[in-house]
């Protein structure tokens, strides 16, 4: 089987790439080569292009090439879904479009998700974006046949990160450093709503076992761990990992939003919800598919490849400052929290 990767190389798409190549697909990667954690795995066919600077010298370099698959793991916006149909119809035997859980409607009526969930995220104009290209591909495939499957990550990890409701993405170690001098970390609200974390490699069998089957096109799927953990237990165990006591101050979500609005959307529309995804339809397609990395293995797995590498172990001190000044706000507020 023949398959194109756009991306390739990130936090979960760089784990689908190296089972890919495991399991003897005939893997390309397009992308700009900028990848600063995650390589191409060896096997894999890397071809140098921007899809979304240059999509005439893409389409000139894809030119000579069918594939059973496409998997875009960098299309975020319904500019980046039509630059995809005009690049790959006719070209692909199924279009694997890279959507997020954080569609579901927000406030959930319900706590548990299937894929017939309703669509509606009035919060995060990232999940916005991410309805929007998934009824643009649909209304093609419906119309014209374009070959689409959806599928819809949740909060996935692997080594390069450590997934904490109020963490700095770019730079996980902050909130470890914190915890491993005994400061005062911020959990949302009072900790007890539910999550699942999904490691990287879990989400990659999914994934995979959906390449190059029929039977999949016109479907949506999520692809998450059966585990579902509190916030509070999340935090936690991860404490347990460091073998240090968490300081955990609980902290409104409208607060927290008000000292930062870029947490908003990921705040309000997603991650303060309890969410248990129900992933029958997934198990049903890849009977296969099962999670196998719990977060109490997972978080130890990341701890290791950051404190494998001084350089990894980077510090966002605009997260700290940012965090101590919404822990100031609190306390001044109510005092008797100190």
């Amino acid at each position: 089987m023949k398959v194109l990767f756009i991306g390739g190389t990130g936090l979960i798409s760089s784990a689908c790439s190296q089972l890919a190549v495991d399991r003897g697909i005939e893997l390309y990667i397009l992308n700009r080569g900028r990848s600063q954690k995650y390589d191409a795995p060896a096997g894999a066919t890397l071809l140098k292009g921007d899809i979304h600077g240059d999509r005439a010298a893409v389409q000139a370099l894809l030119s000579e090439h069918y594939f059973d698959a496409v998997v875009d793991w960098i299309a975020f916006t319904p500019a980046d879904i039509e630059a995809d149909i005009a690049l790959f119809t006719g070209k692909t035997r199924q279009f694997v479009f890279i959507s997020s859980a954080s569609v579901y409607q927000k406030p959930p009526n319900h706590y548990l998700v299937t894929e017939d969930t309703p669509l509606a995220n009035p919060h995060w104009a990232y999940s916005q974006n991410k309805i929007a290209c998934e009824e643009r591909l649909m209304v093609e495939y419906r119309q014209r046949g374009f070959p689409i499957t959806i599928i819809r990550p949740s909060l996935t990890y692997g080594p390069s990160q450590i997934p904490m409701i109020m963490g700095s993405w770019q730079h996980p170690w902050t909130l470890v450093e914190r915890m491993k001098k005994g400061e005062k970390v911020i959990v949302p609200g009072d900790g007890t709503s539910l999550w699942p974390l999904t490691w990287n490699g879990d989400f990659a069998k999914g994934l995979i076992g959906l390449l190059g089957r029929e039977q999949v096109i016109g479907h949506a799927f999520h692809i998450t761990s059966d585990e579902v953990l509190t916030w509070n237990q999340i935090y936690i165990e991860l404490a347990h990992a460091l073998r240090v006591e968490p300081n955990i101050v609980h902290i409104s979500s409208d607060l927290i939003a008000a000292h930062d609005p870029d947490s908003y959307g990921s705040l309000i529309g997603d991650k303060i919800y309890s969410v248990v995804f129900d992933n029958t339809k997934i198990k049903r397609f890849v009977p296969d598919f099962v999670a196998t990395v719990p977060w109490t293995e997972g978080v130890r797995k990341a701890l290791a490849w950051f404190e494998a590498d001084l350089a990894r172990r980077s510090i966002d001190q605009r997260a700290n400052i940012l965090w101590d000044g919404i822990l100031n706000s609190y306390e001044r507020a109510w005092p008797g929290s100190k």
